[in-house]
């Protein structure tokens, strides 16, 4: 059994290696802003899971400089996709962020741009401006879901229902040109068993999109996750566990879709628990043991 990294997507499509560098277009989120809820998903850090990316305070294009200095350390690639990290990057004056946008695809090394967003935050004349940008460059389009089961949802006060993220899928699915779509799947969530997950990862296999980032629940700190966790800890799966059904969950899926993470990536100084994602390289190397072993071809990078 194969399946298809984001590396590999990536040459095919430029014919080479390809960073994605994290950018902060200053958005906030309606389910902290008070328009959905306050505050945000449970394990959703201060950062708006944007621990890596450059300081909202520069310009973009300032941004993109020190972030493509720090990816330059490990790679000589003069290719870069924009990647709009932080909270809900389609929430906001439409104006202003399609400025933003345009100043990211402005630089001659940036080849595609990538939003992060929640499907109940897309207006029509984003949903205009998504389409325009799909016209001329790469865009990625990535959907916080992260469960297709409503109960666990409101667990986490996600905040917007499935059929608003189903909305946003068929949308955003009809746009022509190079757009894609990336859902983000949280494995893991102590109030769903195994069957639930592999429903949620299922459901995703049937929808209409082009790629899937999975991360198991990571607790960090400054979260209400994480206050929750000191007053009641939950037992979260071990690293052998989770590779083992990481291994199962690959299999699942649709074999075309892309798969652009495998673990959580939480910002070390700031992670609680399972404190084995903290070694990276070791998760990395363990999950392409585990693969090797079990035929699921893995000769092509992934990030973890």
């Amino acid at each position: 059994m194969s399946y298809r990294s984001a590396s590999s997507h990536y040459k095919e499509i430029y014919g080479e290696k390809v960073y994605r560098v994290a950018l902060d277009a200053g958005c906030t989120c309606p389910n902290r802003d008070g328009t959905k809820g306050t505050g945000g998903c449970t394990f959703c850090s201060g950062s708006g899971s944007g621990e890596f990316a450059a300081d909202r305070a520069l310009p973009i294009a300032e941004q993109l400089v020190s972030a493509k200095a720090r990816v330059g350390k490990k790679s000589r690639s003069h290719k870069y996709i924009a990647y709009f990290q932080n909270f809900t990057n389609t929430y906001g004056d439409e104006t202003v962020l399609k400025r933003k946008y345009e100043e990211a695809l402005s630089d001659p090394e940036v080849v595609g741009i990538s939003i992060a967003t929640r499907p109940d935050s897309i207006s029509e004349k984003m949903y205009g401006i998504l389409a325009e940008l799909a016209q001329r460059t790469h865009v990625w389009i990535e959907l916080g879901l992260q469960t297709m089961h409503e109960s666990s949802a409101a667990w986490f006060h996600r905040g917007y229902a499935l059929s608003e993220f189903e909305r946003a899928v068929e949308r955003l699915s009809a746009i022509p040109g190079n757009l894609e779509i990336i859902v983000h799947v949280i494995l893991d969530l102590p109030v769903e068993t195994k069957d639930m997950m592999r429903e949620t990862i299922d459901y995703c296999s049937h929808l209409p999109i082009h790629g899937i980032k999975i991360a198991n629940l990571n607790v960090l700190s400054e979260t209400s996750l994480a206050e929750d966790y000191e007053k009641q800890p939950f037992s979260l799966m071990e690293e052998n566990e989770y590779i083992a059904f990481l291994g199962e969950i690959v299999e699942r899926l649709r074999p075309d879709l892309v798969i652009y993470r495998m673990t959580g990536d939480g910002a070390k100084k700031a992670l609680i628990a399972p404190l084995w994602v903290a070694d990276k390289r070791k998760v990395r190397n363990d999950i392409t043991a585990y693969f090797s072993s079990h035929n699921i071809e893995q000769g092509r990078k992934f990030r973890p």
